[in-house]
């Protein structure tokens, strides 16, 4: 048996689920996300309680098992608390700024970066060198926090650039003058 996968999701009473066809649909506080789950696999809501439940050992159903359930349990986290991701931004000079929903970026290139978020996605900045990265959508939020990253990932003689709040930069030894 998973061990991620045959552990209940409690639901909580702020968010109501609605399942047809496999696809679940959760609607909350923060807002309504669905997901499509695999046909075989079997969804059941009793009490307040869900559970994922596979129809065989079979190596794919148990692939599919705790995948499944992580997902399901994300989208109901996610209309109850929502998520966050923080990056940190290390170098003289460079700084981070919100202008409306846009985020400008000064990070040491001749131009400045805009970088305009979707609509499921805010941002916002504290001081000059933090970026926070909200939503109700996990995977929406990490691919948002990647593609900020991207654009000047830290570097290992110095670790200026954009890195993730407590990412550990490996620094290495820069050339030794003779």
């Amino acid at each position: 048996m998973s061990r991620v996968g045959k552990q209940p999701i409690a639901v909580p009473d702020a968010v109501t689920i609605d399942i047809k066809d496999n696809v679940v649909t959760a609607k909350g506080p923060k807002g309504e996300l669905s997901i499509a789950v695999n046909k075989e696999l079997k969804l059941t809501m009793q009490d307040g309680v869900l559970t994922v439940e596979r129809p065989s050992n079979d190596k794919v159903h148990k692939s599919m098992h705790g995948l499944y359930r992580s997902l399901v349990n994300n989208i109901i986290e996610g209309v109850t608390n929502g998520f966050e991701r923080r990056l940190e931004i290390v170098g003289v000079g460079y700084r981070a700024e919100m202008k409306g929903r846009n985020l400008f970026l000064s990070i040491g290139y001749s131009h400045d970066i805009l970088f305009k978020p979707s609509a499921n996605i805010e941002l916002s900045t504290e001081g000059n060198n933090a970026i926070i990265v909200r939503g109700i959508d996990k995977v929406l939020v990490g691919q948002v926090a990647a593609k900020i990253r991207a654009f000047r990932p830290p570097e290992p003689y110095k670790g200026k650039g954009i890195r993730y709040a407590g990412e550990v930069v490996r620094r290495k030894a820069g050339k030794t003058a003779a």
